[in-house]
């Protein structure tokens, strides 16, 4: 039988308790089939050096069209609509614009909780299987801002504020 000490069990719990901090944004589903829709929950792991969030913003890319963001309870939904760089098909409709960008703003999520910001839409069936599509996300509260916008480049160390990104996959394909 193992029996720690209270410093001991304290210390571990101190060093569990740091973890969430170094989190990045990330999506509760990494791949999405091309040519589908993709209910995209966004989780945010923590605020901005012990301070609440109190705005997400969410830039969408391209080739992620006929957006819906889910309002949130306590948050005001905002949204920047636009012209697509492509025209994209949706039940036989030709889609030329759409949202952006996504903003929940006027929240508040303390720096030790983790929160959730859902939007869907769907996954150009043009794209290229493989990659991965990147959706830059900044955090906002009272005194800063933590950022989630650097695109990956393979072969370089992760960034430090990774965008939260989905790889693109055949439809009917799925890995783990």
């Amino acid at each position: 039988m193992i029996i720690l000490s209270r410093a001991a069990l304290a210390a571990g719990l101190f060093v569990i308790s740091a973890l969430p901090a170094m989190a990045h944004a990330t999506f509760e589903v990494g791949e999405a089939a091309l040519g589908s829709t993709y209910k995209a929950v966004l989780r945010v792991p923590h605020g901005c050096d012990g301070q609440a969030t109190h705005t997400v913003r969410v830039q969408i890319p391209e080739g992620f069209f006929s957006v819906k963001p889910m309002p949130k309870a306590g948050w005001e939904l905002t949204t920047v609509n636009g012209p697509y760089k492509n025209t994209y098909e949706n039940h036989g409709a030709k889609v030329t614009e759409g949202v952006l960008e996504i903003t929940w703003s006027g929240g508040n999520l303390p720096d030790e909780f983790y929160d959730e910001f859902v939007f869907r839409g769907t996954i150009a069936g043009s794209l290229e299987a493989g990659t991965t599509m990147y959706f830059p996300a900044v955090q906002v509260c009272a005194n800063g801002e933590v950022s989630w916008i650097e695109i990956p480049v393979e072969g370089q160390p992760e960034p430090e504020g990774p965008a939260p990104g989905v790889k693109l996959i055949k439809a009917g394909e799925h890995h783990h």
